[in-house]
């Protein structure tokens, strides 16, 4: 059996990058066909390249997986058992269309785009994001399942005509008119690549990534001033200015043109080198809402929406790449954001195939992940099988670590029965557990300290002790092994085995005299464990 990575694409350079050709099976009817394609292409890899893949996961696996990747939290008890009880042959997409309709989903994915596209940051400045309408923008993108291609053009052109809307300018807004960090954040959120390396020369190891594109990519945006309006937080713009050189390495200089990877640079007159430039009202357009900013008849942004984003290939190819990676574990290009030559996709076919199908389908993105949890691929076991070594081939469902998000939802969930997403606890992890889509797993030292010696989390499990919170119940029950099992149902989805079960009852009897102490504290070791930590 073949141990080499599935090959990467050997087509050229440019139809690797922003490949519009159709493959086959393009006509897609109904999302049962759409699934049925993605399962085809997988299955090819697996074919070509002699793979076993994993078995299917059981509905235990299932219903857990699929509540942390689409609501981020673990299943209640009654969930799970009404789940396995369901006898319909369609369960598994009847669930998936029941959490993707949820405002819990809404909720997850607030959470995880919000550190996609702002990055992790202090406390104080999460309640700025609420408090300037950033956190209620993102949850309407999905509430309404709105399109993503609107969604970026709202972000990036920044200037909502509706008060319902006015979030979307804190993207830009928040980055403090640096314009390097605009640009920085701007190419791997909306188009996969990663331009920081040419800053100073052309890209070292993809060709492709010029200096230029880096330069062209703040001049787009470096008219743009924060200002705070009569409608708030706003992104003026100067019809002057931003006419600069940059210079490479070895010292040749080259003027900042308005340019991008993949799309025609954007014309506009440069003034002589001597030449001041006044600014006046004759350079922009009549205002038209009140208390907003007023605009420049040549508009930078406004050009580069137009111009660049709009139709831009990698605006579907980043999304659905990136989406492929929140619900599998790693993208087909990985990592998600290094779109580039030097890290081409396990299968290109099916990343053309999905970004074509995400185009053509109102850039949808709750039908796209549908699409991705109800594969084959998804819903393998998370046992690696023998003989296969590359995560690339998607042979089984790829073990992740959960977000601080996730965690903190959940244990309130298990040790209290419900969850408040803006709760102390979120917090908590939300600042030690700082990575979402990480390139890799590392659990630092630093984690398990926060665990063994943070005050935190063992001072929430001992004030869950109300009456309807997990360890009252538990408490209430008849005999030990009862409480073990109802710990690890709560816990893990699953029941003990019969060493896990023997060990914990032995342990809760020697300190019988202390039970609900001795329960909080197998609790706090159910949590803390990989088992919990981890979705598998």
């Amino acid at each position: 059996m073949p141990t080499s990575p599935i090959p990467f694409c050997s087509v050229t350079l440019i139809a690797c990058l922003f490949a519009t050709t159709l493959v086959a099976g393009d006509t897609i009817s109904t999302p049962d066909d759409a699934v049925a394609q993605v399962n085809r292409f997988i299955a090819d890899g697996w074919t070509q390249h002699e793979i076993q893949p994993a078995g299917k996961c059981n509905d235990l696996e299932f219903v857990r997986r699929v509540h942390l990747d689409l609501v981020g939290r673990v299943p209640t008890q009654t969930e799970v058992e009404n789940f396995v009880a369901d006898g319909r042959d369609d369960k598994r997409s009847a669930l998936v269309d029941v959490l993707l309709a949820s405002e819990d989903h809404v909720q997850h994915f607030a959470d995880v785009f919000d550190t996609l596209l702002m990055g992790r940051t202090e406390e104080r400045k999460y309640s700025r994001r609420v408090d300037t309408g950033w956190r209620a923008y993102l949850e309407t993108v999905f509430r309404d399942d709105r399109a993503w291609n609107e969604v970026a053009a709202e972000i990036l052109l920044a200037r909502p005509n509706d008060q319902d809307r006015k979030g979307s300018v804190w993207f830009l807004y928040e980055r403090k008119d640096n314009h390097q960090a605009i640009a920085e954040a701007v190419a791997p959120a909306f188009f996969g690549v990663r331009i920081e390396c040419a800053q100073c020369h052309d890209h070292m190891s993809a060709d492709e990534i010029e200096q230029a594109h880096y330069w062209g990519l703040v001049a787009f945006f470096n008219r743009g001033k924060n200002t705070d309006s009569k409608r708030g937080p706003a992104i003026a713009e100067s019809a002057i200015g931003g006419f600069s050189d940059f210079a490479d390495i070895h010292g040749s200089s080259s003027p900042n043109l308005l340019k991008f990877l993949g799309a025609e640079t954007v014309d506009e007159p440069r003034p002589a080198a001597d030449a001041k430039q006044e600014d006046s009202d004759e350079l922009y357009l009549a205002s038209t809402v009140d208390g907003a900013p007023r605009i420049p008849k040549f508009s930078r942004r406004e050009r580069f929406v137009e111009e660049v984003l709009n139709d831009h290939p990698n605006l579907a190819r980043a999304m659905v790449n990136r989406l492929w990676a929140i619900v599998m574990g790693r993208g087909i290009v990985h990592p998600y954001d290094e779109m580039d030559s030097t890290h081409l996709p396990s299968h290109p076919e099916l990343l053309d195939w999905l970004a074509k199908d995400f185009a053509e389908n109102g850039y949808a993105i709750r039908r796209m992940v549908r699409m991705m949890v109800l594969s084959e691929a998804y819903q393998l076991q998370s046992l690696r099988p023998q003989g296969v070594d590359d995560p690339a081939s998607f042979a089984w469902y790829l073990e992740r670590p959960l977000t601080g998000e996730q965690l903190a939802r959940s244990i309130q969930l298990v040790a209290r029965g419900s969850f408040q997403n803006d709760a102390g606890l979120v917090g908590q992890f939300r600042q030690q557990i700082g990575d979402v889509l990480p390139d890799e797993t590392v659990v630092g030292v630093d984690d398990a300290l926060f665990y063994s010696n943070g005050s935190g989390l063992a001072e929430y499990l001992a004030a869950s002790n109300e009456d309807q919170h997990l360890i009252h119940r538990v408490c209430e029950m008849s005999s030990n092994a009862d409480r073990v099992d109802a710990l690890f149902q709560a816990a893990y989805c699953r029941s003990p085995d019969d060493d896990e079960r023997e060990a914990v009852v032995s342990f809760l009897e020697e300190r019988s005299d202390s039970l609900p102490v001795a329960l909080t504290h197998v609790l706090w070791s159910l949590i803390t464990a990989a088992e919990f930590q981890f979705n598998h």
